[in-house]
């Protein structure tokens, strides 16, 4: 099982909306489309489900041509599940009938030797007989994910499949949908807004500006070697700061980093994960240390972000300190950098 998307491109009126995307998925894989509203990861879902057609290139689902200027296989015959944002369940059907959809044609007896174990295995055998209004948003998406697996798809289609749930919500029902997944080795393609959320679930992520695919890799190989400045301002929280390369390094207020890759007198722009600035209370801890004073503290759960500033300096600057050490605002602390944080792209 595996899905490809060969050369995609795709207008509307002329004006580019996906532009040569190369993409493949899989056994068993998680491919997230990561990027902002607007960028085309929703219009690559809808070409691969067969719900827009393909203008250039194609579309293949396990080794079959499914989409391409002259084949439109239609979206019922394509074998793919499909979880959407808002779930799109049948108000009226039950849990169990909701989950059946997919499953017409087939003998009561078949259809319930497939709904009741997936109904087991997502924790809702006891509500087969409810209707979705009377289930929380986290059991819906359940629902979903059951009525999509039912038919034993070849790929799975995700747009946005976590954004209704409240934050302690959506960790319990990401991880569970994960398990399911990978339990199923179902080739599975993401789209999301969220890069944690990628980060999380993915294998490997495309990464998407502007209708174009800016960066595809493991989520470890994206995190420490973005492809760009765009790239790298994904993940976490970001200090950018801008100077010009002597002598192989850049002078900051935060230090001397680290430019070899670029020749003298290049314009660079620098970034530098809240992660990166090291923070300490006392000199004797830190080595080439930095002197700064504690602006205000921000408790994001087990750490705490703390805006900085430094004398003389106009910017203030973003650091992550364990909450468990809470350091009060007004404190002077002292703070030097991590240099795999830190990342240099030409102006």
């Amino acid at each position: 099982m595996s899905l490809i998307l060969e050369n995609l491109s795709f207008s509307i009126n002329d004006v580019p909306i996906i532009q040569d995307i190369n993409l493949t998925v899989g056994s068993g894989e998680i491919v997230s489309l990561l990027g902002p509203s607007g960028c085309g990861k929703t219009t690559c879902l809808r070409i691969a489900a067969g719900l827009a057609n393909v203008q250039c290139g194609q579309v293949v689902i396990s080794g079959e041509i499914m989409g391409s200027p002259v084949v439109h296989m239609p979206p019922e015959r394509r074998r793919i599940g499909m979880v959407l944002q808002d779930y799109a369940l049948f108000p009226h059907l039950s849990v169990r009938d909701n989950v059946a959809f997919g499953l017409q044609g087939q003998s009561q007896k078949k259809q319930n030797d497939i709904i009741m174990p997936l109904l087991e295995r997502v924790g809702l055998e006891e509500y087969k007989d409810q209707y979705p209004h009377t289930l929380s948003g986290g059991q819906q998406q359940r629902i979903a994910l059951a009525r999509a697996l039912a038919p034993n798809p070849q790929v799975m289609l995700m747009d946005e499949p976590f954004s209704g749930l409240d934050v302690a919500l959506r960790d319990k029902i990401r991880d569970q949908t994960l398990g399911i997944l990978k339990d199923m080795g179902v080739p599975t393609l993401l789209v999301t807004h969220d890069p944690e959320e990628a980060m999380r679930l993915s294998d490997k992520i495309a990464i998407m500006e502007k209708g174009r695919i800016i960066q595809f890799g493991r989520p470890r190989d994206i995190y420490f070697n973005p492809a760009s400045s765009q790239v790298v301002q994904f993940f976490g929280h970001m200090n950018q700061l801008t100077g010009i390369v002597q002598q192989g390094t850049v002078t900051t207020p935060l230090g001397d980093i680290n430019a070899g890759k670029y020749p003298d007198g290049q314009q660079v722009d620098i970034f530098a994960r809240a992660q990166a600035i090291r923070v300490y209370c006392s000199r004797d801890t830190a080595e080439d240390y930095i002197k700064a004073t504690v602006v205000r503290t921000s408790i994001i759960g087990a750490t705490t972000l703390l805006t900085l500033s430094i004398e003389g300096v106009e910017d203030h600057y973003l650091a992550l300190y364990p909450t468990r050490d809470y350091i009060n605002a007004g404190s002077e602390v002292y703070i030097e950098l991590e240099p795999t944080e830190v990342f240099v792209f030409a102006k």
